[in-house]
């Protein structure tokens, strides 16, 4: 019988690549995370998770050497359009955290993520930095952009995905295909949260409400409270029939008019969580937890194909390590 495959995850943040990896069959020895909401937040979903509430910078992953699996979202904020965009100046960078627990970890595989902006021409030269000393410390490295609507999350949220496979692994890793069947509309996926109140206006909402939501935005600790970001993001949002500047604690009542706005739960959702994923009481928290949060069926449809990778067995004496991948 196989053993499950085991998991060691960086600024786990709420819980959602944690939860994808999980799906997918990987079993988490340490979940490592720097705010107490949020490790709060996954010791109410997931009791049996060991969650260390510590800065990463003081984090030893030498009793973890040899676990198959170095997982995390580093902080975005360094790369994001959103921000100022300073990259590795950005005192949250944790890239070079990163890659010193790949060194002490040793794992035989490595998947980071961050944002689009982490591929913007202005931080070429360190991505291709972080890239190569994954490379030297002995992984053969991929780089992609995945958008979240592509794996049935009702969302345009591209992702960067970079995945290293540890060069004395066999198998060849390959990023998910993209699934054939649509991700489904707002209006079909919140319909009946918006209807929970018996809303008369429910069922004309959801019809109009008819393609993928834009990118939900989480905002960083000092600033973004509980809306649905910029006027641009919210002007998006008007077009589905949404009042995105701020955000209701309930689904509309009965005889409501006009644009309702998103409870948290219903965020949760356009991003992927289960219903019985909570995250406290809350409001502004909340929503900068699921804003912020890495899709699960995205980091699952990853997680799948690593695994797929890592369980393969070379039935050939000569059978071949593969050569370094795509590095854009």
């Amino acid at each position: 019988m196989q053993k499950p495959l085991t998991c060691v995850e960086i600024c786990a943040g709420a819980g959602g690549q944690a939860l994808g990896l999980a799906l997918a069959g990987f079993v988490h020895v340490a979940l490592i995370e720097y705010e107490l909401e949020y490790c709060k937040t996954l010791k109410l979903n997931r009791p049996e998770w060991n969650v260390i509430c510590m800065d990463l910078h003081d984090f030893d992953g030498n009793p973890y050497r040899g676990i198959d699996l170095l997982a995390g979202g580093v902080p975005c904020p360094p790369f994001s359009v959103a921000g100022k965009q300073l990259g590795e100046k950005d005192e949250r960078d944790l890239f070079p955290e990163a890659l010193r627990l790949i060194k002490e970890i040793r794992p035989r595989a490595v998947m980071l993520e961050n944002v689009r902006g982490f591929l913007d021409s202005s931080f070429e030269e360190y991505r291709r930095y972080i890239l190569k000393s994954i490379e030297q410390l002995g992984y053969n490295t991929q780089i992609k952009l995945l958008n979240a609507s592509d794996y049935g999350v009702p969302q345009l949220r591209p992702r960067v995905v970079i995945v290293g496979i540890r060069k004395d692994e066999h198998g060849i890793f390959f990023y998910p295909e993209t699934r054939k069947e649509k991700a489904p509309t707002v209006g079909k996926i919140l319909y009946d949260l918006m209807a929970e109140n018996k809303w008369e206006g429910a069922k004309n909402w959801a019809k109009n409400a008819n393609k993928i939501a834009p990118t939900l935005v989480g905002g960083s600790k000092k600033h973004g409270g509980p809306d649905l970001g910029p006027v641009r993001a919210r002007n998006a949002w008007a077009e589905l029939g949404v009042d995105g500047r701020g955000v209701a604690n309930t689904a509309p009542e009965q005889e409501f008019k006009g644009f309702p706005r998103l409870t948290s739960r219903m965020m949760a959702r356009i991003q992927g969580f289960p219903d019985t994923w909570t995250f406290g009481k809350k409001k502004t928290i909340a929503c900068r937890m699921i804003g912020n949060a890495f899709p699960p069926p995205v980091a699952q449809a990853v997680g799948e194909k690593i695994k797929e990778c890592l369980e393969y067995e070379c039935t050939n004496s000569r059978c071949e390590i593969p050569f370094s991948q795509a590095i854009i």
